[in-house]
């Protein structure tokens, strides 16, 4: 729960604040006084009479009541008691506690974390950290470290799980000229994490006064139900959102009994939760700071770019980093192109990059500007890559630049690499309230995250299965894969195709199951989970004869319990799959077969429930999509058919949460017939 006493206290009580600055209680106070913090301010210093010109109490019993927000910067074991009178006797609500010491470095510290907690909750508080840096917005400035930006209600919300982190994606910002509304470092996260902040910002959002740029960093996700909801919400009331997830878990190195189990991270599982989202995650400073940019701009509502330049070969570089994306640099041609060349000097060029040369002019700047505004409509945004000339200030291009930026509809991004030489051409554009990009092919990598990155669908309509016997069939299985015949009622409630199959565990069977199938077979042994690494498997079997020879086989394979007969089929190998991850539910996957998952693994990945559109696009960013597309005169598969098979096992995982992990593999594809052959579900219930 997060009160409005730490969003906007009236009053503030520094505990461990100090005249030395170079400490963490002497340097927030410094800071709350130099950013006119408007409320009462208290200060606790059992040393000192007068701390900063404030008065100091000796200790928290003799303040006065009713204080909204206190700040703890005092050795960690003497952080319960202060708390515990704090919110007992002083009525203190919210907390922001800096010190270090409790659940990152000892059991013992663990302890005096959930005495504080305990304490909080018991006053129903607000706890900020504690070992965090605190907290920053535009009514007080309760944070420790520096540099601080100056507030600005339309700038970045930032909320960051490592303080010294923080500090350099701030440090970064401000160089480029990125706002801020609000820091918060969330430090332990023992009561308030990333996921409770964004809830509140997306519970109190005002399209009118909240910020609409959300910066995340991540080191763990705690609550991903959480975060995907409000992170959907606020995407849904027209926020941006960027997210760095740092580290590993060790979750996803364990041992799975799937090929999908094996393959499926809780690294995958935060990719597909972001996507699912909304979220364009990043992974450096460089690249959260360059999302967070772009944000800060007009929107892009097309994929069409003119890049305009002074120097060639940067345009070069953007160029060749935006070749392989879905957004184009389409030539400019016709008579309104030469009517731009006319404005330029000789030897500049107006295909698409528009180089007008290192002696360009800041009115030649403007007429190519408003062209691409006004004359050329294959033009969606434009990339301004102007550094120094090396001939003379660039005042005046800046301020073209700067006037261009206001007036025009579309989007237009400067990239401004040069800091030197053009120093205080660069400061003055930024004081302006412009952000610029420093690098073109960083700008261009942020772009395409940007782009590719697909807006939440908050209503998912799955398709029509056979609920009551899927879960009839779950309510009566037991933990531990399915036998093959439960299997096969599944995928048929599930309306996912299947290949005929009959399972006989005596040789007298096998007569009755070839009068429902025919030659040629395949024969796979029932019982072990990895068929094919014991010898389980024969293909293209013929003959009755070789038909007995190897059921004798494969019977004799150990934890056989029998033997599935199915006939023998043939198509390009497909694969779906899927399993649960935690608390971020079901991941679904799915690609090529055969060499493509085994080796290659060539998958993609959505969290369930999926929509159909998820679904052709997980098909159409497979590496191997030419392959279903059809090459070379083959017929390739019906990818409508496939992303909706796609969304039934999506449908059926979501109607059976006991489904550990699933797999379809082989999947055969040819054309619009689509057939499941080898199908495994695990199923854990507790």
């Amino acid at each position: 729960m997060i009160r409005q006493e730490l969003i906007n206290p009236k009053s503030i009580v520094v505990v461990g604040a100090s005249n030395n600055v170079q400490k963490p209680g002497g340097k927030i106070l410094k800071n709350i006084i130099d950013h006119k913090y408007n409320g009462q301010l208290f200060v606790v210093n059992p040393g000192s009479d007068i701390v900063q010109g404030i008065k100091s109490y000796p200790s928290v019993d003799e303040l006065p009541d009713k204080i909204d927000l206190a700040i703890l910067a005092i050795a960690s074991h003497l952080c319960p008691d202060a708390v515990d009178t704090l919110a007992n006797k002083k009525g203190v609500k919210a907390f922001i506690i800096i010190s270090a010491g409790f659940a990152e470095e000892s059991k013992e510290g663990a302890m005096l974390e959930h005495r504080i907690v305990d304490t909080i909750n018991s006053v129903n508080g607000s706890l900020i950290g504690p070992n965090c840096t605190g907290v920053f917005n535009t009514n007080y400035a309760g944070i420790f470290t520096t540099p601080i930006p100056e507030p600005n209600p339309h700038g970045c919300d930032f909320i960051t799980a490592s303080g010294a982190t923080g500090v350099f994606i701030v440090d970064l910002c401000i160089v480029r000229g990125l706002p801020f509304s609000s820091i918060y470092s969330v430090g332990n996260s023992a009561q308030l994490g990333v996921e409770d902040i964004l809830e509140y910002m997306d519970e109190t959002f005002d399209p009118l006064t909240s910020s609409k740029v959300k910066l995340l960093y991540m080191e763990n996700v705690k609550k991903p139900q959480k975060l995907l909801k409000h992170a959907q919400s606020l995407i849904s009331k027209g926020c941006k959102i960027a997210a760095i997830k740092s580290g590993y878990s060790e979750a996803g190195s364990r041992a799975a009994a799937s090929h999908t189990g094996a393959m499926i991270t809780a690294d995958i599982g935060v990719d597909a939760l972001f996507k699912k989202a909304g979220i364009v995650r990043c992974y450096g400073r460089d690249d959260l700071v360059t999302v967070a940019s772009i944000f800060m701009h007009k929107e892009l509502t097309g994929k069409r770019l003119a890049i305009i330049t002074h120097a060639g070969g940067p345009a070069v570089m953007l160029t060749d980093a935006l070749s392989h994306s879905n957004i184009e640099i389409p030539p400019l041609k016709g008579e309104k192109a030469q009517e731009l060349l006319s404005y330029l000097f000789p030897g500049s060029s107006v295909n698409n990059p528009i180089d007008f040369l290192a002696t360009g002019t800041a009115e030649q700047l403007g007429i190519i500007l408003d062209y691409c505004e006004n004359e050329f409509d294959d033009i969606d945004g434009m990339v301004v890559i102007f550094g120094s000339p090396g001939l003379f200030p660039i005042f005046d291009v800046y301020n073209v630049l700067h006037e261009k930026m206001l007036t025009c509809k579309k989007p237009i991004y400067p990239i401004l690499p040069c800091e030197i030489e053009v120093g205080e051409e660069v400061k003055d554009f930024i004081s302006k309230g412009h952000v610029r990009f420093p690098d073109e092919v960083l700008f261009a990598r942020g772009l395409i995250s940007v782009f590719n990155t697909p807006k939440p669908q908050l209503n998912i309509t799955l398709p029509e299965v056979d609920k009551n016997t899927i879960r009839n069939i779950i309510n009566n299985s037991n933990d531990g894969f399915l036998p093959p015949a439960m299997v096969s009622q599944l995928l048929d409630a599930a309306g996912i195709p299947r290949a005929k199959e009959i399972v006989v565990s005596d040789i007298k069977e096998i007569d009755n199951a070839l009068r429902e199938i025919s030659y040629p077979l395949v024969m796979k042994v029932v019982g072990p989970i990895h068929k094919t690494d014991v010898g389980g498997v024969v293909l293209n079997v013929e003959t009755k004869e070789q038909l007995l020879s190897e059921f004798e086989r494969l019977m004799k394979i150990q934890d056989a319990k029998g033997v599935l007969l199915q006939p023998m089929l043939s198509g390009l190998e497909l694969f779906i799959g899927g399993k649960k991850e935690g608390d971020f539910g079901h991941i679904v996957t799915a690609g090529l077969g055969g060499i493509f998952v085994e080796v290659l693994k060539d998958i993609q990945t959505a969290l369930s429930p999926i929509t159909f559109d998820e679904a052709l696009t997980m098909i159409h960013n497979l590496k191997g999509y030419k392959l279903i597309k059809g090459v070379r005169g083959s017929k390739g598969v019906d990818e409508n058919v496939f992303a909706n098979i796609i969304q039934r096992v999506s449908a059926l995982m979501t109607i059976a949460p006991e489904i550990a992990e699933m797999d379809i593999n082989p999947l055969l594809g040819n054309g619009s017939n689509i057939i499941a052959v080898d199908v495994r579900i695990n199923i854990v219930k507790h």
